[in-house]
């Protein structure tokens, strides 16, 4: 009868003894993002529970057990989450290889648990559990819950915060630190890397932990952003791919003579600059296809005649092919026919049949 009192006396010695010599103030910050992730599954499982709890009986409804199952609920989930660690590692000798380590997987495989441990036995032998009706009177009393505000989201949290702090055992994602003081304490809150912060971003309501700005920041749909085509403009990201294809100056579209021949791309707000500094070659496509039987020489000829009787930016203000055509065939009735030098066109016609005689050989081996 000794042995009992023995250890009675001699556990509080040694508690008492290792909580005096450890550190006394510890820092309560926290993964925010994870929290909240881990609140919003807290709706879907108790809607779950009060559905399977009381179908097939015609006396209660998923609201009438709302109230004492929520209850429940937290304490099965504190319990729960207070005891994994002993249980997974300690008696288990370890996690499952095969099962997740996150906390976000370890709580939502406690809510399920929960859940199931609340169907009624009509909910079990009914095949209730595989029908479609059952999935939407769960989402439609999961809507109620959210339309009536039952359960806060704030309180929600607050229930997550413990749960994440008795299941994170790697101190993944919350603050393991530990200080002597209340000033050492203070000094860490202000560097920690699980302290609380907001978007910067004008009108982003985003928070997240001080770890997780730069990552925000990189993807924040409210940033504002230099235009990813050098325009002069800064736009917001998630409004960047829709100026750069439509009102962006620097879009890059084809030349307006592209159908005749013209291959540039060019940005929109160079277009004049290119017709100008091309009207040449945009000349002498155009006279392509208005006299196919010339050589190119004569055609060059022409352009140059063009050129000289046109007066100062008659040329250059046409627009797009359709302009520019009928401006060359005005200037045309003026300069009279074209002139054809037969013996560019033969010399044209010879090189061309000559490289047509190399490549056939070549063609007839294939």
């Amino acid at each position: 009868m000794d042995l009992p009192a023995t250890d009675v006396e001699l556990k509080p010695e040694k508690f008492e003894d290792v909580k005096d010599v450890g550190p006394s103030f510890h820092c309560d910050l926290f993964d925010t993002e994870i929290v909240h992730k881990i609140a919003q599954v807290f709706l879907p499982g108790l809607a779950t529970a009060c559905v399977d709890n009381t179908t097939g009986d015609i006396f209660k409804s998923p609201a009438l057990v709302a109230v004492d199952l929520r209850k429940e609920m937290v304490d099965y989930l504190t319990q729960r989450s207070e005891t994994f660690v002993a249980e997974s590692v300690m008696l288990v000798g370890g996690l499952d290889p095969e099962s997740s380590d996150h906390p976000y997987d370890i709580i939502s495989d406690i809510v399920d648990d929960f859940a199931s441990s609340k169907r009624n036995l009509f909910s079990r032998v009914s095949g209730w559990l595989l029908s479609e009706k059952r999935e939407d009177k769960i989402d439609d009393f999961f809507q109620e819950m959210e339309l009536t505000q039952f359960w806060l989201m704030d309180r929600r949290e607050a229930v997550a915060q413990t749960m994440l702090k008795n299941v994170d055992f790697r101190n993944t994602f919350h603050c393991k630190m530990k200080f002597n003081t209340a000033e050492e304490l203070a000094d860490h809150v202000h560097e920690c890397g699980f302290k609380p912060m907001n978007c910067t971003n004008e009108g982003c309501k985003a928070s997240f932990c001080a770890a997780h700005m730069e990552k925000h920041d990189s993807v924040c749909p409210l940033k504002i952003l230099p235009c990813e085509q050098k325009c002069s403009d800064n736009i917001m990201r998630r409004e960047m791919d829709r100026h750069c294809i439509t009102v962006c100056p620097m879009k890059l579209v084809n030349c307006p003579f592209y159908p005749i021949g013209c291959q540039s791309a060019i940005p929109t707000c160079m277009i004049e600059q290119h017709r100008s500094d091309n009207l040449h070659s945009h000349l002498l496509y155009i006279l392509q296809v208005n006299h196919k039987e010339a050589s190119v020489e004569d055609l060059k000829q022409r352009v140059e005649q063009l050129e000289m009787s046109s007066s100062s930016g008659q040329l250059t203000d046409a627009q797009d092919v359709r302009s520019l055509t009928f401006i060359v065939k005005d200037l045309e009735a003026k300069l009279g026919p074209l002139e054809v030098n037969v013996t560019n066109k033969v010399s044209e016609e010879s090189t061309e049949a000559s490289i047509w005689i190399e490549h056939e050989p070549e063609e007839a081996e294939s």
